[in-house]
C-alpha cells in the first residue's frame, strides 16, 4: 500500500503516478486532496469546471463531483481504462481523502518530487479546494 501526501503537489502528475501504480496492482491512498494544485489560469479553470458540471442530464451524466476527494479520484479515472475489467479493478484500488485520516497517521506518506508545485515556472495555479468551493462544495 502506498500512501501519498498531496500537500503542495500537482494533481495531474500525481494522477499519472497513481494510475500507473494501480494498473500494476498497488493499492494507492492519497491524503490531503484539498491541498493539491491544478495549473492553469484560474478564470479558465472555474469556467471549464462549471461548463462540465452543467452539461448533460442528472440521470445520464457526465457526473463531476464537487468534493475535493471525489474530484481528484475522477481525474485519476480519466487516466485509467475504467471500462475494462483491468481498469475497473485498478480504479477500485485508488482511494482519496480530505485531510489526513487517523488510520494513516502511522504510515509514512511519500511525496512525489517531480509533482511539486515549485517545479511550475508560472504563477497560474489554484488549489483543488478553491476550485471545488466555486462549484459549490461544502466541507
Amino acid at each position: 500500500m502506498i500512501v501519498i501526501d498531496g500537500t503542495g503537489l500537482i494533481v495531474g502528475r500525481v494522477a499519472t503516478f497513481a494510475a500507473k501504480k494501480a494498473l500494476l496492482g498497488e493499492t494507492i491512498k492519497i491524503v490531503n486532496c484539498d491541498k493539491m494544485y491544478i495549473t492553469g489560469n484560474r478564470e479558465f479553470l472555474v469556467n471549464d469546471t462549471h461548463r462540465k458540471r452543467i452539461q448533460g442530464t442528472w440521470s445520464k451524466g457526465p457526473n463531476y463531483y464537487r468534493q475535493p476527494d471525489r474530484f481528484v479520484r475522477r481525474i485519476i479515472r480519466g487516466m485509467l481504462p475504467y471500462k475494462t475489467d483491468r481498469g475497473m479493478t485498478a480504479y477500485r484500488r485508488v482511494l482519496c481523502y480530505i485531510g489526513m485520516p487517523d488510520e494513516y497517521k502511522n504510515h509514512n506518506p511519500i511525496t512525489i518530487e517531480y509533482a511539486s508545485i515549485t517545479k511550475v515556472p508560472s504563477l497560474k495555479y489554484s488549489t483543488v479546494a478553491e476550485l471545488c468551493k466555486h462549484m459549490g462544495a461544502k466541507f
